[in-house]
């Protein structure tokens, strides 16, 4: 690793434990930043995330490059690489699209339930379906041992999360004033989520929340799945076109039945005849089918 390192050519070693200055490049952008002493991989990967996470197309595959002094170019990062001194790194996106395949895990998913409140009763379409179908997606978080993460859009305001949702065992319940359900402490607490993979999103309002949450989200890597008949919008036309954006950007749009059987899996998952209770009457439309 030490010689690997050292493909990086110009500056001196940091001594253990300290930060290194590495300069990161991505299309034409070029930001000096440092990374501790002995980061590897996937540091790095983090590092570039958070320094240009909104112009990363996380769907496509990317190659890690060095720059390497004795050939004077970018050459691909060698194998067990460690950062050990000065360097220069960049991110190249290959041509190749990924399909989003949207596979789900109970052990390496989250639900987000976003600002179920009691204002919103009167002024959100199908808002009773909606409330319907997000008891029955909490009901299966539970079952299966999924953390819940919840928000309030300023509760002081808009009033607490619906009395028929029930909350009982949610990660955590947060009130916010951002409209993206991605606060520090909502990106503390994923943090703390061994392996954590994808995010099941609903709530209100599809164009505005829900949507801010989701490409947050991509940004950072995770896989969203938008259960699209547990979320909408004062307007259709605002929830369709949201809908219709966010699948074009490699969230996935289902619906709760989809989500629930693909997390059981198998007929002969323990929980599986508990989720099927919870769907034997198929969820409401929610004005999904629509002409209004």
């Amino acid at each position: 690793a030490e010689t690997a390192a050292a493909a990086g050519g110009g500056g001196s070693s940091a001594a253990g434990g300290s930060s290194v200055p590495v300069l990161f490049c991505f299309s034409v952008f070029a930001r000096p930043s440092t990374v501790p002493h002995g980061a590897g991989y996937e540091l790095l990967i983090q590092k570039f995330l958070s320094l240009y996470g909104d112009q990363i197309d996380m769907h496509r595959k990317f190659v890690v490059q060095l720059f390497a002094e004795e050939w004077s170019q970018y050459i691909d990062l060698p194998k067990g690489f460690l950062v050990s001194e000065r360097c220069k790194v960049r991110l190249v996106p290959l041509q190749i699209q990924i399909t989003t395949l949207g596979s789900l895990t109970p052990s390496s998913t989250v639900f987000f339930c976003c600002d179920m409140q009691e204002r919103f009763r009167p002024a959100i379409k199908y808002f009773g379906d909606i409330i319907s179908v997000g008891q029955r997606l909490l009901q299966g978080a539970r079952l299966l041992g999924i953390p819940v993460i919840v928000t309030e859009q300023y509760p002081k305001g808009l009033g607490s999360t619906v009395q028929e949702i029930d909350l009982t065992g949610a990660k955590l319940v947060l009130p916010k004033t951002k409209f993206s359900m991605v606060l520090p402490e909502v990106e503390a607490a994923l943090a703390e989520i061994p392996g954590v993979r994808s995010v099941v999103l609903f709530g209100v309002e599809t164009h505005v929340c829900i949507q801010q949450t989701a490409l947050e989200l991509i940004g950072r890597g995770l896989e969203v799945h938008i259960v699209a008949d547990a979320t909408s919008s004062r307007s259709m036309m605002d929830r369709m076109f949201a809908l219709e954006r966010l699948a074009r950007t490699g969230t996935i749009v289902t619906t709760s039945e989809a989500i629930l059987l693909q997390l059981v899996a198998d007929k002969e998952h323990p929980k599986f005849k508990e989720i099927q209770n919870l769907i034997k009457a198929s969820a409401p439309e929610s004005g999904l089918l629509s002409k209004v």
